[in-house]
């Protein structure tokens, strides 16, 4: 390291030597060979400036099999020369200020770059070795100039890596005010590269917002091929990633645009259905692309604009049909006092003594200066302009190069020279012991070592136009930017509005503004829709095509029992147990409580039949007590008869405890009630038959059976009976109870309220005692079905047990099967078909005679065989 400091040392020296002290204060223009010009004052320390105050949009194509041709860089950029007078304007600033650099004057040395890499390194060189040219100017012939030990420029970063390569053996600083590639960023590659424009990184996290923001997730992307288009790309593909955008394309084009790399791009915009498009490049390279874009009507594309064009007013007045509504990010905006004033200051006298501002001159107002260099007046086809006339004012024109209202790169020119400036005063009010070298020694001005000066640059930290600024450890300023909105003003001009801002300094979530209200767009005013396929609205998911990115899916509606609130769901959510999707299926509703209601169709019909029958039955009870002495209704055993018409009343009753919301006590009452009630049924008509058959025994001689079988002994038969099946019910309610349940399904929509036995042996025991005292009743039955008279009642009994077999049979299985309120339904059927049943068959005889036919109801006829 002191070898190399021994030699950057004896370099500068001898430059010094060679070239000696300048005095001279008054800016020279010089005229060098192969048409180089440069832009001169003299001073202690010479700032080197680069600027692309010239470019050639097609160039010609290197082949490095021959000398190549000289290109011509026929375009002049008033924008450039802006550039390069805030900076001229700066050092005079600098100058006339007592508390920075009092002791220590700056002069520059400004040359054109061209936008184009072998001029820059060729003027890069001339800029920091000094050697004298032709020059023009009165003042100037005698002036030699000193060497640049640190260059403000270039504007590109391609062209600014090429001259930190050229220029970083011998470590001079390069401090670039245009330049954004993030690959800049790298100290162990570029040791002496600073900027005040920020890096390509975080602007790179804002067009990732913006596109996101606009939920634009199919989006095109183009680029030069340079190392600032591909680095840029390469971040915005993996920044993008993270909110799920996707590139439709992703095409460089050359440098030099050929016809056919023209034709290629267009065929590729035209290929796709992405309408937003976002362009990596200079001015000079869009130019051609929006030429061929307007020659083939290619209009409805949403441009996004890199800061590298983002503010260029160049653009609209060829192509403002296509680039109405442009949103890009710029960089920070600055007011400058007395700028303009400095710019406006330019009149004819002042255009003769420069190249450069002579070519302005003529742009501007259309006219020719004899002796100028300016390709564009001279050239054959425009001899017909006429003579400058001397009377030309800026101050009646409009010109890019007076606009000082988006002051952006300007401002950072401004910053790169103050930051210099901030460098040098404090290296030269440096304490020894306190500086930043070993042993805490101090940099030198005299010989003023570039090495020391970029370390007190890395260092520096400022106030200026009431912005402090300062840098990180990479040598980048702190990212902030204004989002632009290209917008034609009521003259036609380009009106560039600012509808937002972003600040990498804020949090990661407020980083981004936006005032969508402000924003004007291209069609209809409404911002465009650029996605590969369209939102899956909530109440569906994305389903990705195969082989293909991301964005382009189809939706599928969610499945039963899940939903999706938010548009483009990758994945459904199930509900809860509890709850169940709208019809939508966007949202989780509480589920609905399914029980066997009086509301619904099917509670109002069992209703209907429950009261029918237990009516029914009162109108049969009511029979038989008005005919209570009548042979048909005394001969069948009035007091079962009486009892069993009470006890069928009662199922038909019971019936509707199966009707209504559940609640555990109901639920109790519903079971022990069902099972005493058929136990009272069935023990009654086991008696009846019992009492037949025993009524026939006592007819044979020398039986005296009834004796056993009175009316006493009839009750207790009913009474012992029943008491079995209650003492079951007991059993069962003390060990494990019937209760309410919440039955919750997941593909249920609903919440099924029901009993449950609680003891299934139990629920099966009563129905099992009810069982066995049918099949009891049914064998006694049917043992007496022919014994002789119309006083036999046992094949009516007979036929009304084999109808209640047939309905519990069928009942079981269907009971199993089912759930919810249908399987309370199969229950109440079942109950009042087998009360019904046993109603009709056992009463509806006995009724028909009572009734319609009371000549049979006799004593004669009731005994006659």
């Amino acid at each position: 390291m002191a070898c190399h400091c021994n030699l950057l040392t004896l370099w500068f020296l001898l430059n010094v030597f060679m070239c000696g002290q300048s005095t001279n204060k008054d800016e020279c223009f010089y005229q060098g060979d192969e048409g180089t010009h440069s832009f001169y004052m003299g001073g202690d320390v010479i700032l080197g400036g680069l600027f692309p105050l010239h470019y050639s949009p097609v160039s010609a194509v290197r082949s490095f099999q021959s000398k190549p041709e000289p290109t011509d860089y026929k375009y002049f950029s008033p924008r450039a020369l802006r550039w390069m007078r805030t900076m001229t304007f700066a050092v005079s600033e600098i100058n006339q200020r007592l508390d920075l650099l009092p002791n220590l004057t700056l002069g520059y040395h400004i040359r054109d770059s061209c936008d184009d890499i072998p001029v820059s390194i060729k003027n890069s060189l001339l800029l920091v070795n000094g050697q004298p040219e032709k020059v023009n100017g009165s003042g100037c012939v005698n002036v030699i100039r000193q060497p640049s030990p640190v260059i403000v420029g270039d504007a590109a970063s391609g062209i600014s890596m090429a001259v930190l390569r050229t220029l970083g053996s011998f470590g001079i600083p390069l401090v670039s005010y245009f330049a954004s590639c993030s690959c800049l960023s790298n100290k162990k590659e570029f040791p002496t590269f600073m900027r005040t424009m920020p890096s390509d990184e975080f602007q790179i996290k804002a067009l990732a917002k913006l596109v996101h923001y606009f939920q634009w997730t199919w989006v095109g992307v183009i680029g030069v091929e340079s190392d600032y288009a591909r680095f840029a790309i390469q971040l915005f593909l993996k920044e993008s990633a993270r909110y799920n955008i996707c590139p439709a394309y992703v095409h460089f084009y050359p440098v030099t645009l050929t016809t056919e790399a023209v034709h290629g791009l267009m065929d590729v915009i035209k290929a796709s259905t992405a309408t937003v498009i976002l362009n990596f490049s200079g001015e000079s390279e869009l130019q051609t692309i929006l030429r061929e874009c307007k020659r083939q009507n290619i209009t409805h594309l949403q441009w996004i604009a890199s800061e590298a064009w983002a503010t260029s007013q160049a653009l609209w007045s060829e192509f403002h049909d296509l680039l109405q509504g442009t949103l890009g990010f710029a960089i920070r905006k600055g007011e400058i006092p007395n700028l303009g004033g400095y710019l406006r200051a330019m009149n004819a006298s002042t255009a003769r003594s420069s190249d450069f501002f002579t070519e302005f001159w003529e742009e501007t107002f259309h006219c020719r200066i004899n002796g100028s260099l300016n390709a564009h007046v001279h050239r054959q086809e425009d001899q017909n302009r006429e003579a400058c006339s001397g009377r030309e004012t800026l101050d009646n024109v409009y010109s890019i190069f007076t606009d000082v209202s988006e002051l952006r790169v300007s401002y950072n020119v401004y910053k790169a020279v103050y930051l210099i400036a901030h460098a040098l005063h404090d290296m030269s009010t440096c304490v020894r012991g306190q500086g930043p070298f070993q042993n805490g020694t101090c940099g030198r001005l005299n010989p003023l070592l570039p090495w020391q000066l970029i370390s007190y640059m890395k260092r520096s930290n400022f106030t200026t136009l009431g912005e402090f600024v300062h840098f990180d450890e990479n040598g980048d300023p702190i990212a902030s930017y204004d989002l632009m909105n290209w917008q034609a003003s009521s003259d036609g001009l380009l009106h560039l509005v600012k509808v937002g801002f972003y600040d990498a300094s804020l949090k990661e979530d407020s980083g981004l503004v936006i005032n969508e209200s402000m924003i004007i767009w291209k069609r209809d005013n409404k911002a465009p829709v650029s996605v590969c396929s369209k939102s899956c609205l909530p109440g569906s998911r994305k389903a990705r095509r195969k082989g293909e990115p991301i964005c382009c899916f189809d939706c599928i509606p969610c499945a039963e029992g899940e939903i999706s609130n938010q548009t483009d769901s990758n994945d459904c959510l199930r509900c809860s147990r509890e709850t169940w999707p709208n019809h939508a299926r966007d949202k989780c509703i509480p589920k609905g409580l399914e029980y066997l209601s009086y509301e619904e169709p099917l509670g109002i019909v069992l209703l209907a039949v429950s009261a029918f029958g237990a009516c029914l039955t009162i109108a049969v009870l009511y029979v038989f007590i008005i005919y209570r002495n009548t042979p048909v209704v005394r001969g069948n055993n009035m007091e079962l008869s009486f009892l069993l018409l009470w006890f069928l009343c009662a199922c038909f009753l019971i019936s509707l405890t199966f009707i209504g919301k559940p609640t555990d006590w109901l639920c109790q009452i519903r079971f022990t009630a069902f099972g005493v009630s058929f136990a009272l049924c069935i023990a009654c008509i086991l008696a009846k038959t019992v009492v037949v058959l025993m009524a026939f025994r006592a007819t044979l001689p020398g039986s005296n059976v009834m004796k056993w079988f009175g009316p006493l002994q009839q009750r207790l038969s009913v009474i012992l009976c029943s008491l079995v099946q209650v003492l079951i019910c007991i059993i069962w309610l003390v060990t494990k109870p019937p209760s309410a349940a919440y039955t919750t399904a997941f593909l249920s929509p609903t919440i099924i309220i029901e009993c449950k036995v609680g003891s299934e042996i139990g629920f099966w025991c009563v129905l099992g005692y009810i069982g066995l005292l049918a099949c009891m009743c049914f064998l006694i039955a049917f043992l007496a079905r022919k014994l002789p008279d119309n006083f036999n009642e046992a094949k009516f009994i007979t036929f009304s047990m084999l109808i209640f077999f047939a309905v519990w049979i069928t009942f079981i299985p269907v009971y199993v099967s089912t759930q919810g309120k249908y399987m309370v339904a199969v229950h109440v059927f079942a109950i009042l078909a087998s009360a019904f049943g046993l109603l009709l068959c056992i009463f509806a005889p006995k009724c028909y005679v009572v009734l319609l036919r009371p000549e049979k109801n006799s004593r004669q006829h009731m005994m006659k065989k």
